[in-house]
């Protein structure tokens, strides 16, 4: 198993009362499993995905449970270690490249700062490693995109920087947080065949969080449900979404507004 999480937790204490925003979450992925994360805003999605990646800096904000990627607990790690793990073997994608880019940057520098900072190597390595990350994640003219500004960028290459930027040290994980939801629904699509293109080339585990059904059902061979920072149902993506067991997975599933059929089904690549 490449990474064994148990009874992640996350309680915040500096607004009063205690609020526990993740509840004894537990869940194992294999290598280059796709595992999707679905329930409302608020249902703890986002909140598991900053954790394993050591993003909840709040001081009135306590993280328990263990994260074994590897052999390693994530959880335990200081911050400076955690750091060696971010980018190189675990990455994460945001649900708004535009405020993740640096608008000052240009996009090249932008997907080669990973390699700056864990790689010793020369400016033309670092550019040939950017420029083949830049393909892999579907830009068209990886050369022209490199020194262009995010401004300059559509909503779809830009989310596509993105993922080059995740993917340019080739981390073994990468968790993508509701990374098509400011997309319209052909670039979804498009994003989601990036990302399966990515598992089967890379063999890159996945965990895909998001609020849409019919995306997680497009990517993901596994699911798991989560309602109040629990789990409330897991198991294969058309078990749960075509015979959930709970109520609320029930009530999730039918109030999944009609779409355009994405392309591909369901399936851990």
């Amino acid at each position: 198993m490449m990474l064994d999480i148990r009874d992640l937790s996350v309680v915040f204490t500096d607004q009063g009362a205690p609020f526990t925003a993740v509840d004894k979450f537990s869940l194992g992925m294999d290598r280059g499993e796709i595992v999707g994360i679905v329930g409302e805003s608020g249902s703890g999605k986002s909140m598991t995905a900053h954790a394993l990646m050591g993003l909840i800096r709040r001081s009135g904000a306590a993280v328990g449970g263990s994260a074994v990627f590897e052999g390693t607990d994530l959880l335990a790690l200081s911050r400076e270690e955690l750091r060696q793990y971010q980018g190189r073997d675990l990455s994460i994608i945001f649900q708004e490249p535009m405020t993740s880019l640096n608008p000052t940057m240009r996009v090249g520098a932008q997907v080669e700062e990973s390699l700056r900072i864990h790689e010793k190597l020369s400016r033309a390595e670092r550019k040939a490693r950017a420029l083949d990350a830049m393909a892999l994640a579907g830009l068209p003219e990886p050369e022209k995109v490199y020194r262009q500004w995010p401004h300059q960028l559509s909503g779809g290459m830009r989310q596509r920087a993105m993922i080059a930027s995740a993917l340019v040290l080739r981390p073994r994980l990468l968790i993508a947080d509701e990374p098509t939801t400011a997309l319209d629904v052909t670039i979804q699509a498009q994003i989601l065949e990036t990302l399966k293109e990515v598992n089967r080339k890379e063999g890159t585990a996945i965990l895909f969080i998001s609020h849409d059904l019919g995306v997680v059902k497009a990517l993901c061979g596994r699911v798991v449900v989560m309602k109040r920072g629990r789990i409330v149902e897991s198991g294969p993506v058309d078990e749960v979404f075509y015979h959930p067991r709970e109520e609320y997975t029930r009530l999730l599933v039918a109030s999944r507004p009609a779409r355009k059929k994405l392309k591909g089904g369901g399936g851990d690549g």
